[in-house]
Formats: C-alpha cells, sequence, structure tokens
C-alpha cells in the first residue's frame, strides 16, 4: 500500500467527493488562492474554480450561516473554520441552528454540512491558537464529532463526513498534517462512531483519539519491555462515541487510562470515565485514570507547551499505576 500525509489523504477525499458529486463544494477564508493554511486544499481552485471553492470574509459566523443555508437548499458544503480556537464566534449558528433544525423542523429536511476544522497543539502558536475544544462541540445534541489519527482514517472518514446528511464537524491535528501512513488508491469510508483497536493488549486498555494515539503507541513499545500489555482504542469519532468497543477491550483488561489532549476538567475524558462507570464497573479492577492537558491557557513558550499537554512518560506512569495499585 502506498504511503501518503495526512494533509495528501485529506486533499484525495475532497477530490473524490468533489468529482463524485456537484453538489459539494468548498467555502473558508484563504482556502481558493492560498489553497487552506495547512495546504489542504493546495490547487482546487484551480480545478474547480470560483464557484466550488469559494474563499470568504474573515466572519466564522457567516461561513457557517452560508454553509447552512446552503445545506437546506440541497447543495454539500465543506466549510473551514480556520483554527477550532475561532468555533466561539460561529457558535450560535453551530448550536441553535445547523445542529438543532432538523428536529425543529420535524424531520422533513437534512443539514449535510461538514465542518472542518484543525486544533492541538505543538507549534508554540500560543493561547489563541493551539486549543482542543473537542469537548464543547460533543455537548452539542444534533451534530457529529469525528476526529481521526492516521491518514486512512482521515481518508476515510472525511469522505464519510460529506455523504452525511446531518452536521460533521471533522477536526484535525496541526501536528499531523505531514505525517505519513498507508491509504489505498481505491474507493473505500469508514463509518461515523466505529472505534478501531489499534493494537492488541491484556493488561491495560488505552483510550484515547487524533495525535495522542501516536503517543500511546509510543508508550504501549515501552511498556511492553516492562511486561505490561497494553491495548489502544482509538475512537475516531467522539460524537457518537463508540463505548462498545470499549467496553468489550476492558472486559478483558479490567483497568482504564484515557489520555486526551484537551483540559481535564470538564474534558472529554470526563464523559469517558463517566460511561464506563455506568456501563463497565463490574469489569474494573481499579479506578480510571485520565491522562489529559493541563488546566491552564496553552502556552507560547515551547519549554512550557510540552509541559501542558500528555506525553509518554505520563502516560507510561499512568498504566504502570494502574498495574501496581
Amino acid at each position: 500500500m502506498r504511503e501518503i500525509t495526512y494533509r495528501q489523504a485529506l486533499n484525495e477525499a475532497l477530490i473524490e467527493e468533489m468529482e463524485r458529486d456537484p453538489d459539494v463544494f468548498l467555502l473558508g477564508e484563504d482556502i481558493a488562492v492560498y489553497g487552506g493554511a495547512y495546504g489542504v486544499t493546495a490547487d482546487l481552485w484551480k480545478k474547480y474554480g470560483d464557484e466550488r471553492v469559494l474563499d470568504t470574509p474573515i466572519s466564522e459566523n457567516a461561513i457557517v450561516g452560508v454553509g447552512l443555508g446552503a445545506a437546506l437548499t440541497g447543495m454539500r458544503p465543506v466549510a473551514e473554520i480556520m483554527y477550532i480556537d475561532f468555533i466561539g464566534l460561529c457558535l450560535e449558528q453551530l448550536n441553535n441552528q445547523v445542529a438543532k433544525i432538523r428536529y425543529m423542523f420535524g424531520g422533513k429536511c437534512t443539514v449535510p454540512l461538514t465542518i472542518r476544522t484543525e486544533g492541538g497543539a505543538g507549534r508554540t502558536l500560543g493561547a489563541h491558537h493551539s486549543q482542543s475544544l473537542e469537548s464543547w462541540l460533543i455537548h452539542i445534541p444534533g451534530i457529529k464529532v469525528v476526529m481521526p489519527a492516521t491518514p486512512y482514517d482521515a481518508k476515510g472518514l472525511l469522505k464519510s463526513s460529506i455523504r452525511e446528511n446531518n452536521p460533521v464537524v471533522f477536526i484535525e491535528h496541526k501536528m499531523l498534517y505531514n505525517a505519513k501512513g498507508g491509504v489505498p488508491e481505491g474507493e473505500y469510508t469508514i463509518p461515523i462512531g466505529a472505534a478501531e483497536i489499534k493494537r492488541e493488549g491484556s493488561d491495560v486498555t488505552l483510550i484515547t483519539y487524533s495525535k495522542m494515539l501516536f503517543a500511546c503507541m509510543e508508550a504501549a513499545n515501552i511498556l511492553e519491555k516492562e511486561g505490561i500489555s497494553a491495548e489502544i482504542v482509538d475512537l475516531r469519532t467522539l460524537l457518537p462515541m463508540d463505548m462498545d468497543t470499549v467496553i468489550k477491550s476492558l472486559e478483558k483488561t479490567g483497568r482504564a487510562a484515557i489520555v486526551e489532549e484537551d483540559c481535564k476538567t470538564g474534558g472529554t475524558g470526563a464523559e469517558i470515565t463517566a460511561q464506563i462507570m455506568e456501563k463497565a464497573f463490574d469489569w474494573l479492577d481499579g479506578p480510571v485514570i485520565r491522562v489529559a492537558g493541563e488546566d491552564v491557557p496553552m502556552p507560547k513558550s515551547p519549554v512550557l507547551e510540552k509541559m501542558a499537554v500528555p506525553d509518554v512518560n505520563k502516560i507510561c506512569a499512568a498504566a504502570r499505576k494502574l498495574i501496581k495499585g
């Protein structure tokens, strides 16, 4: 299987869906002539022109509002919010309109709107461009939230998101765009809402998503040398969340560590922990541990930024604590 970057996988997904369906179009800040802040939409404007690749004003509220209107009238827009840090500027549209309108119309309309955005730390961009705000979004009934880690998953899930008849927020990590992975050349999609076991294990389950998958994989290799077998569950989709796969893993291991980049207080891991306690308490041999981002604005300093997010050492320490008690 060929290896391509996460960026290329997303670009291919957009091209394939635009070729497949003439109702698919793109809109966002600097996505046309410039090709997107991280190059995902590079050359698409040259290929499809102004009517299908639209540069918008710097107004997140307008971008999502136009996307909603287009979706309600039969189009399949893919709107880009350059940084998830600015998602608050369109939360009224997203929370009160995009997520609710199909319900409020009694199912008589659909909202096939995909909102691409990116988040996470790693480039020392400071507090306004380095946040992980996915936990805000999983609190909104009526949308789906997707966070793939690998190029294979990114392509398959973006294609599924574009074909979905309900709104999807598709969150990419800024540090993954250059990551390479195997992606087949043929047509494929990945169902939204399905987690995947990325590594089999028997002693402890590491539950994660997005960039933290790779930190968990590295930690699992270290733990293996110490005689600790870690199973890794990549959620891939946060809303809806595939707790069945998580529970099946816990039935085998009896121990859970949740690894996430967003802030610990009120984070995604808190929701996962609550569901584990409700649905899998009898399988647990110890408390659920959360390895999460610190509850601080993301520092600009490279040293402090690294301290603010989970790393391999923190993941290994959590696993050892679960095993040794």
